[in-house]
């Protein structure tokens, strides 16, 4: 792990655009995903339909290029002549790394089009497994589409970026390998370029996954994402490659699943319950992790009086906020202030009891039971009275008084804004 302040200091800035909803978990992020993949499965997989639906189209590309490559294997006679036998076949040199070349060129712009629809189930996933992990469970459907509304420029940036370079990457190495069929250029070199193209991919495709993460938790730039995500790539390789390798799991099944139909079949049952969700799930705990580490404390120490937090520590209600964290502050005030938190109780003590009527008793002994209970009652008025004032009753009160007016002037101002927009 690189050293916390380098890096700390070196992404300041990004954070000081958060949205203000974000906040350390009460346990920790394994047990969140833990408890949110087993406790909240059919939301987890309602979030996979909804993003698997915007992922159609990318599908479709990557079905029709395997059928052209297999198409391409019958059709061609690669490696059939061997030079015995008639008829005889014409020179087929370089024919499979250009059709190749070809092949991948098609499947590169396909992607990269379909890319544009694909954002869309990007944007509404990320955000709401990312509302999944901050509020520990709660899921309000909406929340998808307020996260394409959100964060479907973030998407789209990364996705494009990581296309872009899979076409030029992809490219250059079917040009490599087909010079290398036809005998013209350096052979060390062309392989270099290859090996050097892959280097770069897979590094541009970490970049990619960091700048997701960054995209749907703070407000930056195109080149903010890209600066931070390969500062934050480097300073945790280790530990993103790892993850990566994790959350990516489900689909390389599909690769795997070229020996086996069985492997095939449970490949794309994954991919129609939890594989995107899943994925989505495993690599923002993870960051999320990451920035509690790297950037929120320095964050909240630093920046305690700012737009994200009040005085008392509490998160501070802006036009920004999810719909989910919004929902679970109206379900806070709506349920009214805890008698329980609030009021001081006295301790259970023995120098008071509750006069216990004998099994034949009179209209005395039912005297003597209901002042035993004013007396006790009396007592505990007495105790509360007297103990209101503590540090922790008059803390809570403050507390929930503050939420409930943040969230009746963040409705307030949300009204005012309707009525501008009209």
């Amino acid at each position: 792990m690189a050293e916390k302040g380098l890096y700390t200091r070196m992404l300041e800035g990004c954070e000081q655009n958060g949205e203000g909803t974000r906040r350390s978990p009460s346990k920790s992020r394994y047990q969140v995903f833990k408890d949110i993949f087993k406790e909240h499965l059919k939301e987890v997989s309602l979030i996979n339909l909804l993003i698997l639906i915007f992922f159609i189209p990318l599908i479709i590309v990557l079905v029709i290029s395997s059928i052209y490559a297999q198409g391409n294997a019958i059709l061609y006679p690669f490696g059939a002549n061997l030079g015995i036998g008639y008829p005889a076949m014409p020179d087929l040199q370089g024919t499979s790394e250009w059709l190749s070349f070809q092949s991948g060129l098609y499947t590169c712009f396909g992607i990269l089009l379909a890319s544009v629809v694909a954002s869309v189930g990007l944007a509404g996933g990320m955000y709401s497994v990312r509302n999944l992990i901050w509020t520990e469970g709660r899921f309000v459907a909406k929340d998808f589409w307020r996260g394409v509304k959100l964060n479907y420029k973030n998407a789209l940036q990364t996705a494009l970026f990581f296309c872009t370079v899979l076409l030029l990457t992809v490219t250059e190495v079917n040009v490599a390998e087909f010079n290398i069929a036809m005998g013209t250029g350096n052979v060390i070199w062309l392989r270099i370029s290859q090996v050097t193209c892959y280097v770069l991919l897979a590094v541009v495709a970490l970049m990619a996954l960091w700048m997701i993460s960054f995209g749907v938790t703070y407000k930056t730039t195109f080149f903010g994402m890209l600066k931070n995500s390969f500062l934050l790539m480097i300073g945790t390789i280790i530990q993103t490659i790892f993850f990566a390798v994790i959350a990516l799991l489900p689909f390389a099944l599909f690769f795997i699943g070229n020996f086996g139909e069985f492997l095939s079949t449970i490949a794309l049952t994954l991919m129609l319950l939890i594989s995107f969700s899943f994925s989505l799930l495993v690599w923002l705990s993870f960051t999320q992790w990451v920035f509690d580490r790297f950037i929120a404390p320095k964050t909240q120490s630093a920046n305690s009086n700012n737009d994200a937090y009040d005085k008392d520590g509490s998160l501070r209600l802006t036009g920004d906020d999810s719909a989910t964290v919004l929902e679970y502050q109206r379900a806070i005030v709506a349920e009214g202030k805890s008698r329980i938190l609030s009021t001081p109780v006295k301790p259970i003590q023995d120098d008071m009891e509750v006069y216990e009527l004998p099994s034949v008793f009179t209209r005395e002994d039912l005297r003597k039971l209901q002042e035993s209970k004013d007396a006790l009652k009396a007592d505990a008025e007495a105790y509360a009275k007297e103990h209101e004032q503590d540090a922790r009753y008059v803390e809570y009160s403050e507390k929930f008084d503050a939420r409930e007016r943040a969230l009746k002037e963040q409705e307030e101002q949300s009204k005012k804004d309707k009525k501008k927009k009209k």
